[in-house]
């Protein structure tokens, strides 16, 4: 049975792994055009604004099982396959990012706006403000955002096993309803509770220790 858990598992670490990093590259700074770009922010541009938010909110209204139907050519563009565990990456970046960017947005905008219309004062840039005071700033919480989203990839690359994604949920999927062996979807299970559990328990602890600092 371990000969088929553990391929699966590092499937799946790097399914989430990959998916996790490309979602923040994109995600971030969509996060952080959300909140600079919004009415009497430091970069005002509401136009623009409504555009992006707009963008996104339909982006996240798109079921994953769907948009990674719709993916599909992208990914067969990108890595030259439309199935297996390297094509499932781009769906699942593409489904995270903005989840992410909301994250980031929700994160920047709990800083006090003094410190901010403090460093305006002062002279501070845009590029200053973002880099010096929303960042460091909103640190913790941007942890806990990115914990979130990788619990959430964990989610999505678990059912894109149902369609050819490959990892844990593939797993589950092949051995506990096609060949009728719960015991081996009952491990999927819960080696993938354990894995939430654990990355859970890191982020918590990485945001506390930032938090004490």
């Amino acid at each position: 049975m371990a000969e088929l858990v553990i391929p699966s598992l590092f499937e799946t670490l790097y399914m989430v792994f990959f998916s996790t990093v490309f979602s923040l590259l994109l995600g971030f700074p969509l996060g952080i055009l959300l909140v600079i770009t919004e009415k009497n922010s430091i970069w005002e541009r509401p136009n623009f604004n409504k555009i992006l938010n707009s963008i996104i909110n339909v982006m996240r209204s798109i079921p994953f099982i769907i948009l990674m139907i719709l993916a599909f050519p992208l990914a067969k563009l990108i890595v030259g396959t439309k199935i297996g565990t390297t094509a499932t990456i781009v769906p699942l970046s593409i489904s995270a990012t903005p989840f992410v960017a909301r994250i980031m947005e929700g994160s920047l905008k709990e800083i006090d706006k003094g410190i901010i219309e403090s460093s305006l004062a002062m002279g501070a840039t845009v590029p200053q403000i973002i880099l010096k005071v929303l960042i460091p700033e909103s640190l913790p919480s941007i942890v806990s955002g990115i914990t979130l989203t990788i619990i959430n990839i964990i989610g999505y690359s678990a059912m894109a096993g149902a369609i050819g994604g490959g990892g844990l949920g593939d797993l589950a999927v092949r051995f506990g309803l096609y060949k009728w062996q719960k015991n081996i979807m009952f491990i999927s299970l819960i080696v993938i509770i354990v894995l939430v559990q654990g990355i859970q328990i890191l982020g918590n602890y990485i945001t506390l220790k930032i938090n004490k600092k």
